[in-house]
């Protein structure tokens, strides 16, 4: 995720090293670099303008106190800027009316508005313990309405039916009259999208908003377009008097632009980024914590919120006791930690939000995700008193695990010593032995490399 940007920033922020201050001699190579790594990034050109300004206003003449050098004292400076081009702090929903509360999802055909839709209610309802109801206004494009559908019934939120023949006025109003019949506390109305701006689906949105009356009027932008999307996002706040912006496939975007640029552009909070394709990967956006990313000092805050959200605390408590006790720790619980690093998305997801240093060196550990499974298809395909006794596993039983799972039998051994290890670690640190523990993690994960 603006994987660019962070090198192109890492780079200037070392090559300002051993002055006393920050001085305009010192600076003006460093913010030339910073201006075309945001060009670069696809910023828009008057952002990058506003913000080198800033940043130069701001970080004139700053002593170098204490041991930070000034390039750590310019990351503080830059660090801030970020922060406040993107808005400053975190926007939630609004949701304070009398229910149901009407969300307007609006945005081009291809942005990720319906997939959105559907991971907004798994939130709203697992998060804000609300009752959402979906309806699609998209009459154009085929099986909209079926994709919204699938999704509702994959979130467990309710949704109402429409058909391809209808009007988008009169389905919102039906559906929001059943809203309120039916004790929903949420609707979500997706409406249809085109390839590019046209003035009938910009008259047929704003009818949509003055018949609805949302309380959040969410603008849904790719922000793999870069320079696009902003342009985009422009022409609908000219148009709708929007409330938030949500970004997708955030995760895709190795450049940036559009996360730094929208807010400027339109005045309208950043609310939502959506990562990954699966419907848990729409994440609060923070500024502060985007711009520790950018700048390669990680989210260690939003990894701790997410592991919160992810693992099974009764079942960590039982882990916890058994690496304090140095036994009882089988396969089954190997595999349990898998699937709740899979719940929290996988290595890259972890990685993303590391610090720059730390994320490197994880890299170098990193296994890939198919790894992940084959163990889980290893482990399944054994006996429940096999997992917990692995020693019974003798050459036959190894073929058969083998042969259940897909694999060779080599597969079953190293997944075995790579347990035998972690077992080994675990009597370790019971024995208080850190140092022994740590030169024996290299092999704890399936097939590090």
């Amino acid at each position: 995720m603006l994987e660019n940007l962070t090198q192109r920033l890492s780079r200037v922020i070392k090559s300002i090293r051993g002055e006393a201050r920050i001085s305009e001699a010192n600076i003006a190579d460093a913010l030339r670099e910073v201006r075309v790594a945001l060009l670069e990034a696809d910023v828009a050109l008057p952002v990058v303008r506003d913000f080198v300004a800033a940043v130069r206003e701001k970080a004139l003449g700053q002593e170098v106190v204490g041991s930070l050098t000034p390039g750590q004292a310019l990351v503080g400076v830059v660090h801030r800027e970020l922060t406040r081009l993107m808005g400053g702090e975190n926007v939630a929903l609004d949701l304070a009316t009398v229910p149901p509360a009407v969300i307007l999802m609006a945005g081009l055909q291809g942005s990720g508005k319906t997939t959105t839709t559907g991971k907004l209610a798994r939130l709203l309802r697992e998060e804000y313990r609300k009752k959402p109801l979906l309806v699609s206004c998209d009459v154009y494009r085929p099986a909209a309405i079926e994709q919204l559908q699938t999704l509702a019934q994959q979130v467990g939120a309710d949704f109402y039916p429409s058909a391809p023949g209808e009007k988008p006025r009169d389905i919102a109003l039906s559906a929001l009259d059943y809203a309120r019949k039916h004790y929903n506390d949420v609707l979500l109305v997706d409406t249809a999208g085109r390839l590019a701006i046209d003035e009938a689906m910009m008259r047929e949105i704003a009818e949509l908003h003055a018949a609805l009356k949302p309380v959040e009027t969410l603008f849904i932008v790719d922000s793999m377009q870069g320079q696009d999307a902003v342009n985009v996002a422009k022409a609908f706040n000219d148009t709708l008097p929007l409330t938030g912006v949500v970004l997708t496939k955030l995760d895709g975007d190795a450049r940036g632009g559009a996360a730094l640029s929208v807010r400027s552009v339109t005045g309208k909070p950043i609310k939502f980024a959506g990562v990954g394709e699966k419907l848990t990967g729409l994440e609060a956006f923070h500024p502060e914590r985007m711009a520790s990313r950018i700048l390669g000092m990680g989210d260690v805050v939003s990894l701790v919120e997410e592991a919160h959200k992810a693992i099974d605390q009764e079942e960590a408590k039982k882990l916890a006791e058994k690496f304090r006790k140095g036994k009882g720790f089988d396969l089954e619980d190997f595999k349990q930690q898998i699937v709740q690093m899979r719940k929290m998305g996988g290595m890259s997801a972890l990685i993303d939000k590391l610090p720059a240093q730390l994320a490197q060196a994880a890299q170098g550990a990193q296994a890939d995700e198919s790894q992940f499974r084959r163990v889980e298809g290893i482990i399944n395909s054994m006996t429940p008193q096999e997992r917990a006794r692995p020693e019974l596993l003798k050459a036959s039983r190894k073929r058969r695990i083998a042969a259940g799972s897909g694999v060779a039998v080599q597969e079953v051994n190293r997944l075995l010593a790579q347990f035998e290890q972690m077992q080994k670690m675990m009597k370790l640190m019971q024995k208080g032995g850190m140092q022994k523990m740590m030169r024996s993690m290299k092999g704890l994960m399936p097939r590090m490399r």
